[in-house]
């Protein structure tokens, strides 16, 4: 089969969170042809785990909670009307006589591009779960490892074990709603950013280093935790109402980490221009590594940004370094009449 007889795209990203989502925009203001895989079947990535977390860092939009920031980039995405395909993993890499690349799902499904941006976040993540006998029974009651509805835990008393910035974000969320809240790490220093840290200190009971030893339940719900002091071994009871378990995840990239790829410990290693160390295969977002690396939503943007204009110069060494301002950019001359005839 020749690529005449191949629906070939300009650019395919592999995963659809933040970073893919704006990718996916970014690549339509550059006029190129875009297809987005994602393996689940809906857009959002890592932050569909936390749809009522407050996002406040993205730069120029209120506090948000993270579902409304995902409908928001979901139809940004859609601006230009690229192609969406749900419910693929990404399993195997062939490049082709032209140089383009055919990439297979684990289902058979063959995609055809010139260029890939690898947006795969953490990959397919998996919850780290309590490792305490019989914590699986309390489950699908008052045991949890994410949020969806903060409304639960309105004057309960809530022990979170945890010390990334999940489990603090989580935590100074949690204390507007709650009776009381308490949160036990197994280290004295938490990972989280220093803010919010110094917040969760100044409104909730801190207890480091502190594990979860034992669970204590009343039928299928807990009433009370055993928590281990790390160093000397001393258990302190705390009476509960909830627990939330903020232990991180499981990274699994799959396939992707055996096309021969770079990589470091966290993610694929790519150049300050997000060129991954195959030509032609770029990466933003969590998935990646370099040495200024901003493990922010905005830093995804910002990756999604270089690796569009990477792609695009790849296929098109004398086009322009990036696109025009969005103000200039002729993709939207017919747009903008549009929204302001509405104002």
């Amino acid at each position: 089969m020749s690529t005449h007889e191949m629906d070939v795209y300009d650019v395919t990203i592999i995963g659809g969170g933040p970073a893919g989502m704006y990718a996916a925009f970014y690549s339509g203001m550059r006029a190129m042809r875009t297809k987005i895989i994602e393996a689940k079947t809906e857009l959002g990535g890592f932050m569909r785990t936390y749809p009522e977390k407050l996002v406040w860092d993205v730069g120029g939009v209120d506090p948000i909670p993270c579902e409304q920031l995902i409908d928001s980039l979901e139809r940004q995405a859609r601006t230009f009307d690229p192609t969406i395909v749900f419910g693929q993993e990404i399993a195997h890499l062939e490049r082709l006589a032209d140089n383009s690349f055919v990439i297979t799902a684990k289902s058979g499904e063959r995609h055809y591009s010139r260029t890939l941006i690898l947006c795969a976040g953490r990959g397919m993540t998996q919850v780290q779960k309590l490792d305490v006998e019989g914590a699986n029974r309390y489950e699908l009651t008052n045991l949890h490892y994410t949020i969806t509805d903060l409304s639960r835990f309105k004057d309960k008393r809530v022990l979170i074990s945890g010390g990334g910035d999940s489990a603090v974000d989580w935590a100074n969320e949690i204390v507007k709603w709650t009776k009381h809240v308490t949160v036990a790490h197994r280290r004295d220093q938490f990972t989280a950013h220093e803010l919010p840290v110094a917040e969760m200190k100044a409104s909730a009971t801190v207890m480091t280093p502190y594990s979860i030893s034992r669970l204590h339940g009343v039928g299928d719900k807990i009433e009370k935790v055993a928590l281990e002091h790390a160093e000397t071994g001393a258990i302190e009871h705390l009476d509960v109402d909830e627990v939330v378990v903020s232990h991180g995840f499981d990274r699994d990239f799959g396939e992707l980490l055996n096309w021969g790829l770079a990589k470091e410990d966290y993610g694929m290693t790519v150049d300050p221009r997000m060129r991954t160390s195959i030509p032609g295969i770029f990466g933003a977002g969590d998935c990646i590594t370099y040495g200024s690396k901003v493990r922010l939503i905005a830093g995804a943007f910002n990756d999604a940004v270089l690796a569009v204009n990477s792609a695009k110069l790849y296929m098109e060494p004398t086009a322009s370094d990036m696109a025009g301002v969005s103000s200039h950019n002729a993709r939207f001359f017919e747009k903008n009449k549009t929204i302001l005839q509405n104002y």
